[in-house]
């Protein structure tokens, strides 16, 4: 009993592997995101509530971590990253 595996060869195949690859490079870019901004608040010896910290690692928008990680660089206070939003 042969088993038809020319799915896996197939062009569709090859866009689901992509998409899932790309997903997996945006979770990682997050979650590098996320711990640039908290190792920036920390450096700078800014309390970082667990409320601030989930908030941070939960995000998952790379552009949206960039923003709060400029921001980190001369933030009062670890809250007013988010100041505006």
């Amino acid at each position: 009993m042969a088993v038809d595996l020319s799915f896996y060869k197939s062009h569709m195949s090859e866009e689901i592997r992509d998409e899932g690859r790309e997903q997996g490079r945006e979770q990682g870019r997050a979650q590098q995101g996320a711990q640039d901004v908290l190792l920036v608040l920390e450096q700078r010896g800014l309390a970082v509530s667990d409320a601030i910290r989930t908030r941070i690692t939960e995000c998952g928008d790379p552009e949206i971590l960039r923003h709060w990680l400029a921001r980190a660089v001369t933030a009062p206070a670890a809250e007013d990253i988010f100041e505006g939003e």
